[in-house]
């Protein structure tokens, strides 16, 4: 049976970042139809996917999918395991925003089935907060997580976002020590990076904010690596780091280039070779699965070259490169071709290769992006 994992798109927001470019809507009018969309989007795919695949973890992801009552959570979650076999230690993870639950309704989320929490706090710095548009203060942040490990979630992530405009080292690293006093066994360190059609883009395009250089993201970045690798966490990704035994379950399954189910507005696949995606408008989406059961908006059919080269770029951009499970599923011919690039690369400590595993150092990791343009030409 294949390894797969799921994702549900809970799009409702009560506010729109000014950094976010994902599928969001502020209007809960259609909550309860959006509900009933994805039962009949689930049952549909389970006629042709149910049988041949193990689902190892279901994510909520938004929006702000901790603004529902854990009772429609629930619901999605009864529905796939109503016609999908889930593991029984599948990880079951909720996006949540601070200033969104109560202690109470983070242990109502853990009976309806949750057992993982990534909590977006973003930053632990008031006047960031402010310009990032946040509705939570950094007392709150801390106090949902506090309030999640109470309740039983022992499984508990946090997301911050580094390389804000005015951001220095010293800030940053204060960010990074607030994190690690929390009950965290994760950690989402991205780069603040210009989404076209966000808030943000416009500002800088308008000169109401400066963005800071490359240099310094860079800084920061490897500073990040240093800093939590030191303090316990290892980094398995590019931007994730983890306490061991606590690697995000559902990150892997993309990085790991395994196959995955999505259902809701915007939502994308990954199977059989094949890539979908559905529409993103919630009137749309919801008249769509009515009138057929699914709202695909379009799809592209892989070649072998095209998962060869999304295969490297996934494993090089997280635990690493198996060079044996690479020429078991594909050929030897992509490291015949890249042999003297790789030398290269190791030599120049941005690279190592040990055990059969081709890996990228930390400085290799803050460079990747090019590297990896140089390996996939």
């Amino acid at each position: 049976m294949k390894q797969t994992a799921i994702y549900v798109h809970i799009p409702f927001c009560d506010h729109k970042c000014i950094y976010c470019d994902f599928y969001s809507i502020i209007s809960y009018e259609n909550v309860t139809n959006y509900l009933a969309s994805l039962k009949k989007e689930i049952t549909n795919y389970a006629e042709t996917f149910s049988n041949e695949r193990k689902v190892i973890s279901i994510f909520f992801g938004g929006g702000t999918p901790s603004l529902m009552e854990a009772g429609y959570i629930g619901e999605i979650i009864n529905e796939i395991r109503k016609y999908f076999l889930v593991n029984d230690d599948a990880e079951i993870t909720l996006e949540t925003n601070p200033g969104t639950v109560t202690k109470q309704k983070l242990s109502e989320f853990k009976n309806a089935g949750i057992n993982r929490v990534s909590v977006g706090i973003q930053s632990f710095d008031e006047a960031d907060l402010k310009f990032l548009t946040r509705i939570h203060d950094s007392e709150t942040a801390k106090q949902t997580i506090r309030d999640a490990s109470e309740v039983g979630f022992d499984n508990l992530s946090l997301d911050l976002i580094f390389n804000l405009p005015n951001q220095t080292k010293e800030k940053w690293k204060r960010n990074l020590e607030e994190a690690i006093k929390l009950p965290i066994k994760h950690i989402s360190a991205y780069s603040l990076i210009l989404e076209h059609g966000t808030i943000l883009n416009k500002m800088v395009l308008d000169g109401k904010v400066k963005m800071q250089d490359i240099n310094h993201d860079a800084d920061l970045y490897e500073f990040t690596i240093e800093f939590l690798t030191s303090n316990g966490f290892e980094q398995y990704e590019v931007s994730n780091f983890a306490k061991p035994g606590f690697q995000c379950i559902h990150n892997n399954a993309y990085w790991h280039y395994k196959e995955y189910l999505s259902f809701g507005t915007s939502a994308h696949s990954f199977a059989n070779n094949k890539r979908w995606w559905n529409l993103s408008s919630t009137r749309f989406y919801i008249d769509a699965v009515n009138k057929k059961g699914n709202a695909v908006a379009g799809e592209e059919k892989l070649t072998q070259d095209q998962m060869l080269d999304e295969y490297v770029m996934l494993a090089l951009r997280s635990s690493g490169l198996n060079k044996s499970e690479l020429i078991n599923r594909f050929s030897n011919d992509w490291l015949v071709k890249n042999q003297k690039l790789l030398e290269e690369l190791i030599h120049q400590n941005l690279l190592t290769d040990l055990n059969d595993n081709l890996v990228f150092t930390p400085q290799g990791y803050a460079l990747c992006d090019e590297i990896l343009i140089k390996l996939l030409q």
